[in-house]
């Protein structure tokens, strides 16, 4: 009972620090930026790229559109992290143009698991995000 006991208040220690360290990161720490890096991985082929983009812009990689609309990065006296609105688009082979939204939302360059882009062909990560 002693050990379910300790392990529990290990686990709520790890989980409060965790919300701790979130909490303290605000928008106000955050520089925006205007050119977003991605690494492009294609499983076919296995070939990587890496591709800059403006925000508010797009760029096109096989058969995905991918789109920028915010890209911030943390100043260098903070935990380093990169983050990126992004919305991918499939739009399909030849005659089969169908473009449908596959993902819409922040990807984090320090944690590209969280929240990215599930696709059996493409992998797309954000690298940093940087003034030019």
């Amino acid at each position: 009972m002693k050990i379910i006991s300790t392990f529990l208040s290990l686990i709520f220690f790890l989980v409060t620090s965790l919300f701790i360290e979130i909490r303290q990161a605000d928008a106000s720490n955050w520089i925006v930026s205007q050119t977003a890096e991605l690494q492009l991985l294609d499983k076919i082929t296995a070939r990587i790229s890496t591709k800059k983009v403006q925000v508010g812009s797009g760029t096109e990689f096989g058969t995905l559109e991918l789109r920028v609309y915010h890209c911030a990065y943390r100043p260098p006296e903070e935990p380093p992290e990169n983050a990126a609105f992004i919305v991918i688009y499939d739009n399909g082979y030849g005659d089969r143009k169908l473009q449908k939204a596959l993902f819409s939302g922040w990807m984090f360059a320090s944690s590209p698991a969280i929240s990215g882009l599930e696709h059996p062909v493409y992998d797309v990560t954000l690298l940093s995000c940087h003034n030019e």
